[in-house]
């Protein structure tokens, strides 16, 4: 059964919040506040989502790894 697109965002919004959760969890033990392990959550958050951006964008003018296109006659 193959997975549909709403089901692959939800997934994909639910790990980003979990990762944030975790990231700000460990900013409060570190700093002890909540306000700057908010911010920090927030901006960790930001930028990895600008960054996967960039890194799919990069990927997608790479060659490395793609195969021949199929040459085939109908």
């Amino acid at each position: 059964m193959p997975e549909k697109r709403r089901r692959s965002v939800v997934k994909a919004i639910s790990w980003r919040v979990t990762a944030s959760v975790t990231t700000m969890v460990i900013s409060y033990f570190i700093t002890g506040s909540l306000d700057i392990a908010f911010k920090i959550g927030i901006i960790e958050s930001a930028m990895k989502i600008y960054l996967f951006y960039l890194h799919e964008r990069i990927w997608a003018k790479l060659k490395f790894g793609l195969g021949k296109p199929m040459d085939y006659q109908i």
